[in-house]
């Protein structure tokens, strides 16, 4: 994109003015955990909003466009972030030369947004070339969400991970799109302030019973390594599982090989590497828990064949601790996901390294007539006796097509009742939800399921019963003295 460009669209007009930071660059902060010393080129950075941001966050960030920043200094930086830029692009030419442009600015990680085919409608325009121009004399190229992957992959060269639905990584070594997938599935330990060698111990002790292992050196903190340095491995290791809860540490293990048992299907996908390639994490917790790295694989590889097995994947989901299993589908909370069982967390983990799995989502569905997942987003899924459906985003793991449905500005919604089957038996919030179940029930307003859906027929069923709600208490509707009665107390 160097020299004097010549459009046949208006693409500068795509810039929009903006407060904060865009999804993709809040994507980025969180999973490529961009910290202070962090270098950020913001390819094609409109207006300048995301820059502006990802400075007041300590980022060394500068941004580059050829209509509002033309003198922007255009220099290698570990993150790229090309924001809506090769949607814009009317040439496919100039598309893939601009997507390589970037590519050959990176030095970590590229991250590539782009509009996706659900939009269509929200488009006002007519066919040109491969895409729409707009009656803003605007031009838009619509991806699907497998198409952008591919098309960041073969420009690229490099495999590349859908973070988000529209939004792609491409890293410029496996080890760092290793990291990213082992981060997604185990999150990097949060280690406690250590202000002496008893707490120092503590804190090793804490890491113990959650992830079943000591950590190596390597993995712990500098502040922990200065208190305990004076400590051979051998004293370590008796002090911890001393004052370590058995239990727990026996707990966090099984939980840990099979996390890894998760990361190691997963990446049979991209084709599995030496060990020596894995995060240093995942390496250790192979030799905790397997015999060996073949070992290990072999498992995962065992573990991909049980999804194909509709009889074993229905099984799983019956015998789940967590979840609304029903005649087609398994549905459980995202404060749950990590207590089904792992294949079906495998299920899950598939679809969203097919297609990315959305920022806002409540309630996963999995289905086990054919393969496919649903993330359900119920925004006020604590606050709302029966939450409201917001939006919907599918993906088919036959076919890799995803689909997004909004019911933001219907008058219907779907809700749903039962909270409590959605979740683990000890949520801390399961007894005030199975409260209001069982009260709704004696009142007999789960007598006609097919009627109670949607908010309408909701509406009329409470009020056919004579009830209403009040938070999660279910109360009798006044009388004719004004008195209320509540059925959940």
């Amino acid at each position: 994109m160097e020299g004097p460009l010549i459009w046949n669209s208006e693409r500068q007009r795509t810039a929009i003015g903006r407060v904060g930071l865009s999804a993709p660059a809040r994507q980025a902060v969180t999973d490529l955990q961009l910290g202070s010393g962090t270098s950020v080129l913001d390819y094609g950075c409109g207006r300048g909003a995301d820059v502006k941001a990802l400075r007041q966050l300590g980022l060394d960030v500068v941004g580059w466009d050829p209509a509002h920043h033309p003198g922007g200094h255009l220099k290698p930086a570990d993150i790229v972030l090309l924001t809506y830029v090769v949607n814009v692009i009317e040439d496919p030419t100039e598309r893939r030369g601009t997507l390589r442009n970037a590519w050959d600015n990176t030095r970590t990680a590229l991250v590539v947004s782009a509009r996706l085919r659900w939009e269509r409608n929200q488009i006002k325009g007519r066919e040109y070339g491969d895409g729409i121009l707009t009656s803003r004399n605007t031009f838009q190229h619509l991806f699907a969400a497998g198409e952008l992957r591919d098309y960041v992959e073969d420009v690229t060269g490099v495999r590349c991970v859908p973070s988000a639905p529209g939004i792609v990584y491409a890293f410029r070594d496996d080890e760092a799109r290793l990291r990213y997938l082992a981060r997604r599935i185990t999150p990097d330990v949060k280690w406690l302030t250590s202000e002496d060698a008893a707490t120092a111990i503590a804190v090793i002790v804490d890491y113990l019973e959650h992830r079943g292992r000591l950590p190596r050196l390597e993995e712990m903190p500098q502040q922990v390594i200065a208190l305990l340095g004076h400590l051979r491995p051998p004293e370590l290791n008796r002090l911890a599982h001393q004052a370590a809860d058995p239990l727990k540490v026996e707990e966090a293990a099984k939980r840990s090989a099979l996390d890894t048992l998760l990361f190691l299907a997963l990446e049979l996908f991209h084709g599995r590497g030496p060990a020596s390639s894995l995060p240093l994490s995942v390496q250790l917790d192979i030799r905790a828990f397997f015999t060996s790295y073949a070992e290990a694989c072999k498992r995962a590889d065992r573990l991909l064949l049980k999804l194909r097995d509709d009889a074993y994947v229905r099984r799983a989901m019956t015998g789940s601790v967590a979840g609304k299993f029903t005649p087609t589908a398994l549905y459980v909370h995202r404060r749950a996901l990590h207590r089904i069982p792992v294949v079906l967390r495998l299920y899950e983990h598939c679809a969203s390294i097919a297609v990315g799995r959305p920022a806002e989502w409540t309630v996963a569905k999995l289905r086990h007539q054919g393969r496919g997942v649903s993330w359900l987003d119920y925004p006020d899924f604590d606050t709302d006796p029966h939450p409201r459906l917001v939006s919907s985003y599918t993906v088919d793991l036959q076919t890799l097509k995803s689909s997004f449905l909004s019911y933001a500005d219907s008058h219907n919604r779907p809700l749903l009742h039962r909270k409590h089957e959605f979740l683990v038996p000890d949520d801390p919030d399961v007894p005030k939800y199975r409260r209001l179940t069982d009260a709704e029930e004696r009142a007999g307003l789960y007598e006609h399921p097919h009627l109670i859906g949607t908010e309408e027929g909701w509406e009329r069923e409470l009020y056919r019963c004579g009830r209403s709600l009040r938070g999660h208490r279910l109360i009798r509707r006044p009388d004719n003295q004004g008195s209320v009665d509540s059925e959940t107390d």
